[in-house]
């Protein structure tokens, strides 16, 4: 038989854990594990859990966003052996911060940590995180950080991650005025009322909670960083992508604002102004073979960028509504006429405004605003209502 290759960290415990009684006590900890498709990860990671904090009461929190891999039938067998693991089953709804926020919401504990379910963040610093809350009764946040003295990406990020992380790290301490080493980690401990003071302000949209957490604060709270190795992921597939990324630059945008416009919203403007460029490229293209006939090809370039718009946002703004098979199709169809309303819309405002005050850049960009908005609102109600 060849021998077990498999890294330590991720091998369940040989021997059985010896179960809690269902008389456990309350926890002085939740952790909070948002999952998706991490079927594989669950055990070994309650396994690692639990040799991190002898002698603690703890309890393990797992947000699925009801992952077809069987996840949750994963965390539902596994809690049945063991009353410290609990799940909360997500359905038609998905994004790490708003998973992150449910979790936290739902816990009594005093302390509450957030890790991922990929093995990649260190659970023996969970302990240390709960040494420092212990020993300072002022701590509101301890970031597991990449970034401190003593820590490191590892092999856990591709260079093509490692330059988009700090990179993204950068904007955010600078635009958000953050002075933590890591504001993109997604490992913390955070104490439960102070997170009960920024709760109402964060983005459930999104993948990055503690930059959001670090900005509502205001700079009032007091932070602690641990050091920490960022792992290698060892099952499943990362979920980082280009639809995370543009929810990062929501997020900033958001934040900037005061959290006023949603994260939601302004990916619906940059991909409407995306659809500026398909527009302007599909009319040239019309015009090279009916010069004559400019009405059709603005026609004909407005109905291209519509269609583009509703694809992307139906795969980037929506991607926790996405439409597909017959409701793509009915989706489309409720686009074409939530925008074409929204034209009217836009025309019928700027000419208004430009009535009372004739300037043209105004009127024109309150009629795109009010255009953006109608379009926005209504295709949500309309093409991706809420299931």
């Amino acid at each position: 038989m060849p021998a077990d290759t498999t890294p330590a960290q991720t091998r369940p415990a040989k021997a059985a854990r010896k179960r809690p009684s269902a008389a456990q006590p309350a926890p002085e900890v939740t952790i909070v594990v948002p999952t998706f498709n991490e079927r594989e990860n669950i055990r070994p990671l309650t396994d690692l859990v639990e040799a991190a904090l002898p002698g603690v009461a703890w309890e393990l929190a797992f947000v699925d966003d009801d992952s077809p891999d069987g996840t949750a039938e994963e965390v539902r067998a596994l809690a049945l052996e063991d009353p410290r693991v609990r799940l909360i089953h997500r359905v038609g709804r998905r994004g790490l911060a708003g998973a992150c926020i449910e979790g936290i919401l739902s816990s009594i504990s005093p302390l509450v940590a957030v890790m991922d379910a990929d093995l990649q963040h260190d659970e023996s610093k969970l302990a240390e995180m709960l040494a420092a809350f212990r020993a300072d009764d002022t701590l509101d946040l301890v970031i597991g950080s990449r970034h401190a003295e003593g820590g490191s990406a590892g092999e856990g990020f591709s260079r093509l991650r490692a330059w988009g992380s700090e990179g993204a790290t950068r904007l955010a301490k600078r635009l958000l005025r953050i002075e933590a080493s890591d504001p993109m980690s997604g490992f913390f401990m955070v104490r439960r009322t102070s997170f009960n003071q920024v709760v109402l302000e964060l983005q459930t949209q999104g993948f990055k909670i503690l930059a959001d957490m670090l900005s509502a604060s205001r700079g009032k709270w007091k932070v602690a960083e641990v050091a920490y190795e960022f792992r290698a992921r060892q099952h499943g597939q990362s979920k980082m992508d280009t639809a995370v990324a543009l929810e990062f630059l929501g997020l900033l945008g958001a934040r900037m604002t005061g959290g006023m416009v949603p994260i939601r919203f302004i990916m619906f403007v940059m991909v409407g102004f995306t659809g500026v460029f398909v527009q302007l490229a599909v009319v040239r293209f019309m015009l090279v073979f009916i010069p004559d006939h400019f009405a059709i090809a603005q026609s004909f370039g407005v109905l291209v960028a519509m269609t583009t718009n509703f694809m992307l946002n139906n795969a980037l703004t929506y991607r926790d509504r996405t439409l597909r098979g017959g409701a793509f199709w009915r989706g489309l169809l409720s686009f074409y006429a939530v925008c074409l309303v929204g034209a009217v819309a836009n025309v019928g405002v700027a000419e208004s405004v430009y009535r009372i005050l004739p300037l043209w850049a105004l009127a024109s960009f309150v009629g795109a605003v009010v255009g953006a908005l109608w379009n926005f609102v209504v295709s949500a109600l309309v093409t991706w209502r809420a299931r």
